[in-house]
């Protein structure tokens, strides 16, 4: 069989996957990294042997991102050894939590080789009673949302599954389906109003990311989705804080231990909440509180962060790629009220659901891919400084999972930060558990386990509120109206 050229193995990488391979520097890799805590012990030849009949059946892996002048695509890799991807790691002391987070970190501040495919695993064999495992994928391989679904489909309901045991079907027999459709239908329609939105934004150029005075002119022309760009673009930068300046190459990870599901979903119930609303509210309360006892002035202070927000239909859901906009949420850190900054919260995402910004983003992303490399970095300092933080909020399945027949106990996973964002928050379900987890810039907070330690506070503060309340029977939208009014 004759071998096939060079051209002949290679694949156009499209301009969103583009944008996210130019957007590396060395002060922000554009790696999604994970760390998986099993309570028994897994070998490497197991871990290799898994990967390759699960992981290596996506051809994308078996490729290497390839840039020459403005284009980029995928190579399939001639040389493709698996040895070089998946490593066994061992942890220096007492291998605790601690050695793990600062293993976590360093590979975080390592970039990848650009000669292989961009990605990963690491096996600690040995943590605990079990082992542990650390993942980095390039995001130009898939976002988050599809990264989870491929390594989902790792795992097992049972350490030793029947052939007719999937994942999906138990996770569907659960709530899975509700959470599936509302996690991948919205704005599946729009897709290609977004695509043909970024061809349109590349020709209109650079000015409209650098003079926020077109918006007028914009919103003139009486589209709604150049409406949304031009009030992206009116955006005030975010306040200086500790958190905002010059980032490093030196990055922390670190998490919390889970809190319990049920109990957040009792208190969204009482509230009249989403689940993510006070999650995020807890988060801007732990940064409030980090930034008092740093001595810093947070009244009236709001700072934003940038939240993905999934446009990939469900026919696609385990398809690599990035589907996926940006959108901007207020976190009001100069409320001291735990209540009245819920509210807040609850507010901005409402203004949020009933905005076109993530079709926006979406656009934008694939006319920086088109764009020439330095007109990508002007637009991602110029939309950097609008935020200070990227936040990602997954829900997983309720159900304990097996890798390689080792029960998965604890997971975490965080996305890279774009341009000058220095903070990634990270909130994964998982088990009946909700899953904390911050990365942090060491310039900016050298030790995000300052912050981690708040964020379980912040929830018990929200539910000693929810139990002072005398409560008869099921909990409704008056019940959480009267809440708010009497502590907010």
């Amino acid at each position: 069989m004759a071998k096939l050229g060079r051209h002949e193995r290679r694949e156009a990488m499209s301009k969103v996957d583009t944008a996210w391979l130019r957007m590396e520097k060395s002060t922000n890799l554009m790696m999604i990294s994970g760390v998986m805590i099993l309570d028994t012990p897994l070998v490497l030849d197991s871990l290799k042997q898994l990967l390759t009949h699960r992981f290596l059946a996506f051809e994308r892996f078996r490729q290497k991102a390839v840039t020459e002048d403005s284009s980029s695509c995928w190579e399939i890799d001639e040389d493709f050894d698996i040895d070089w991807h998946v490593r066994r790691s061992a942890l220096p002391g007492a291998a605790s939590k601690v050695e793990l987070q600062d293993f976590v970190s360093q590979l975080a501040s390592t970039p990848l080789d650009q000669s292989k495919p961009l990605w990963q695993f690491h096996l600690i064999e040995c943590f605990g009673a079990g082992s542990a495992l650390v993942m980095r994928i390039h995001h130009c391989y898939a976002d988050g949302i599809a990264l989870v679904q491929v390594l989902l489909s790792l795992t097992d309901v049972s350490p030793i599954p029947s052939p007719d045991a999937s994942l999906p079907a138990a996770w569907l027999k659960e709530d899975g389906e509700r959470v599936t459709k509302e996690f991948f239908d919205p704005a599946k329609e729009r897709l290609d109003q977004a695509m043909k939105f970024g061809g349109k934004l590349l020709k209109k150029g650079v000015d409209m990311y650098l003079r926020p005075t077109l918006a007028g002119v914009l919103v003139a022309e009486g589209s709604g989705i150049v409406a949304e760009l031009a009030h992206a673009l009116s955006l005030r930068d975010d306040p200086p804080t500790s958190l905002k300046g010059p980032l490093g190459v030196v990055k922390r990870c670190a998490w919390a231990e889970p809190l319990p599901l049920a109990e957040v979903k009792t208190i969204c119930a009482a509230l009249g909440c989403t689940v993510n609303d006070a999650l995020m509210a807890c988060v801007a309360g732990a940064l409030r509180a980090y930034l008092i006892e740093q001595g810093e002035d947070v009244d009236a202070l709001t700072i934003r962060a940038t939240v993905p927000v999934n446009l990939r239909p469900l026919e696609h859901a385990k398809k690599l790629g990035n589907h996926f906009g940006l959108v901007f949420l207020d976190l009001p850190i100069g409320e001291a009220n735990p209540l009245a900054r819920l509210r807040r919260v609850t507010a901005s995402m409402g203004e949020i659901k009933a905005s076109k910004q993530a079709l926006v983003t979406y656009g934008a992303l694939a006319a920086l891919g088109m764009a020439p490399a330095s007109v990508q970095r002007l637009a991602l300092e110029y939309l950097s400084r609008k935020a200070t933080a990227v936040a990602t909020n997954v829900p997983g399945p309720p159900m304990p999972l097996y890798l390689a027949g080792a029960r998965l106990r604890q997971t975490m996973f965080w996305v890279p930060q774009s341009g000058g964002i220095g903070l990634g928050v990270s909130i994964l379900s998982y088990d009946g558990g909700v899953h904390f987890g911050l990365m942090s810039d060491r310039k900016r907070l050298a030790d995000p386990d300052a912050v981690i330690a708040r964020f379980r506070l912040e929830f018990e503060k929200l539910l000693y509120i929810v139990m002072m309340e005398e409560w008869d029977g099921a909990i409704g939208p008056a019940d959480a109206q009267a809440t708010l009014e009497r502590f907010g």
